[in-house]
């Protein structure tokens, strides 16, 4: 019985990774376009407000704009933008996606090679090293060192420009950026990034997210491979269970961090254990 209820499971997960990745394209249309021109936007504002006005241009302004919003709202998109939050998010759909799933897990990898490798590069100064404290707004813990690029905007501009890349509809194409774009502005809002951080994270996180889509499309087996799979969801399980049990860095996202942790790990319980089990539990073979 136990057996045959592993080996369902298996063949379970085995006709779902099939199905997903027949969904989607490995070349879907215009999502280069959109991630190139995303990312080639970025870099563009990003040295026009570098070489025109200089490396802090435009911080006082937009964080001005931000002061005007509750504290929340900024702590709550910020935290969208840690590390571990789009793995979490990757349980929602991954078993449905898998070919999505694939690309993210790859154009992260780029990603965190090029936040990090830049970073201790460049060791810029961030706005609380720089500006007197009651010169600007302030939202949670001071950071003073390896402002450049900004990681979260380069997180954001990953998750949602794989995303960008695969769906079919611009007008979500349009709400997906926008949503990438919020992320980005709230590390200006709260004070520890300067906007060409931002623009320059969007820019090696929306090519991040091409490469990554591409050499999905060259190991696309992969994305079906059972037991790689299997290790990924894992590995995004422990970041959900991490989310729900961690600190959170900003005090009043914490209520959303862990919501969203219980949330995708019983979503991942729910359709990988719990539906396929019933499933099994409900063939007659298996209960021979």
């Amino acid at each position: 019985m136990v057996r045959g209820l592993v080996g369902w499971l298996r063949r379970d997960l085995n006709r779902a990774l099939t199905a997903g990745a027949a969904r989607t394209p490995l070349d879907p249309p215009g999502g280069a376009l959109w991630l190139s021109t995303w990312a080639w936007s970025s870099l563009a504002v990003g040295l026009t407000l570098w070489l025109a006005c200089g490396y802090h241009a435009g911080f006082a302004a937009l964080n001005d704009a931000g002061a005007l919003y509750p504290d929340w709202v900024w702590q709550w998109l910020t935290s969208i933008g840690g590390e571990g939050v789009p793995f979490v998010l990757c349980l929602f759909f991954a078993r449905r996606y898998p070919r999505v799933f694939w690309a993210l897990v790859l154009a992260g990898l780029v990603a965190v090679a090029f936040s990090r490798g830049l970073k201790p590069l460049f060791d810029a100064a961030r706005p609380p090293a720089v500006l007197p404290p009651d010169s600007f707004n302030l939202i949670g813990p001071l950071h003073r060192r390896a402002s450049f690029p900004s990681g979260h905007a380069t997180t954001a501009a990953v998750f949602f420009g794989v995303l960008v890349y695969y769906v079919r509809w611009s007008e979500l194409r349009v709400l997906l950026v926008l949503v990438a774009v919020l992320v980005g502005l709230s590390r200006v809002a709260v004070g520890v990034h300067w906007p060409v951080d931002v623009a320059v994270g969007f820019w090696g996180g929306a090519l991040a997210a091409w490469i990554g889509a591409r050499l999905a499309a060259r190991r696309p087996a992969l994305a079906t491979d059972a037991a790689v799979h299997l290790a990924l969801v894992t590995l995004c399980g422990f970041a959900a269970v991490g989310l729900i049990l961690g600190d959170a860095e900003y005090a009043q996202a914490r209520p959303l961090l862990q919501a969203l942790g219980w949330a995708a790990l019983g979503y991942g319980v729910l359709g990988y254990l719990v539906s396929p089990l019933l499933r099994g539990l409900a063939a007659p073979r298996l209960t021979r």
